[in-house]
């Protein structure tokens, strides 16, 4: 199973998505399923993706957990926080990450407001904290997976600001935090 959020009108976004990733106009995004051991050609299998499901100009996400079983979302003033979770690759930025397992964190944040670039870069940056607290919080000596994922979606606005000590950050955090919290707590049940 795959997850597709289409918008209402186009938005802004900011992701490191393997598909329309960087700064983008945004019909949507989709998170896609592939296999464990997936080595394909992300590019082409991405514009396939659209191709099949009628999509036009969606930011695309893959991973191999099972989405119909991590995806969580939550809510929080105005972000929404779609979130997919596996752990069997976790690593501390800047050490040496262990062995490559499949494993990603993929985060998905739309928010309903207007800002600015610099702002899209700042819910990025505090979406990032929220993660790795969680992380912790939850006994992971890690501040993330090898293959993270995660977008801002926004319309274009003058909101300048999104850190920890604004409104929209505290919303951030809060909706980062608890559907990454579900999303781990429903990944831990799939391994039994």
């Amino acid at each position: 199973m795959h997850h597709i959020h289409p918008f209402e009108e186009e938005m802004l976004s900011l992701s490191n998505a393997p598909h329309n990733g960087g700064l983008f106009k945004a019909r949507g995004f989709f998170f896609m399923h592939v296999h464990k051991n997936y080595g394909g050609d992300y590019r082409r299998d991405c514009r396939e993706f659209e191709r099949l499901n009628g999509l036009k100009n969606y930011v695309g996400f893959m991973t191999a957990a099972d989405i119909e079983d991590v995806l969580a979302r939550a809510r929080s003033g105005k972000v929404e926080a779609h979130v997919t979770a596996g752990i069997t690759n976790p690593v501390i930025a800047g050490e040496t990450p262990p062995p490559w397992r499949p494993g990603t964190i993929n985060i998905a944040l739309v928010i309903d407001e207007g800002l600015t670039v610099g702002a899209l870069a700042n819910a990025i940056m505090t979406a990032t904290e929220a993660k790795t607290y969680t992380l912790l919080k939850l006994g992971y000596n890690a501040t993330g997976t090898t293959s993270d994922g995660i977008g801002v979606f926004t319309r274009e606005g003058a909101v300048r600001w999104a850190g920890t000590a604004t409104e929209l950050g505290i919303s951030i955090g809060r909706a980062v935090r608890e559907a990454l919290e579900e999303s781990i707590r429903k990944w831990k049940k799939t391994r039994g």
